[in-house]
């Protein structure tokens, strides 16, 4: 029996945290930049501060709720 559906909408937590881009690979920010920054030295939060692709296994489930990006 067919999945009775309407209009897909756009997660908007998912939509805040996650970037599609044009080739459709899907960017993150890393966890870890948000407080606790005495202990952690300088090129450490510089590297957190830099986008991170979201691995092969979460791809289908963010995009999923993301139908219009």
């Amino acid at each position: 029996m067919p999945r009775v559906g309407g209009k897909a909408k756009t997660r908007k937590a998912v939509a805040k945290r996650f970037k599609v881009t044009g080739t459709g690979k899907v960017l993150r920010r890393k966890q870890g930049k948000r407080h606790l920054l005495q202990c952690k030295n300088r090129k450490r939060k510089r590297v957190l501060g830099q986008a991170a692709l979201v691995s092969d296994a979460d791809i289908k489930n963010v995009k999923e709720n993301l139908p219009f990006h």
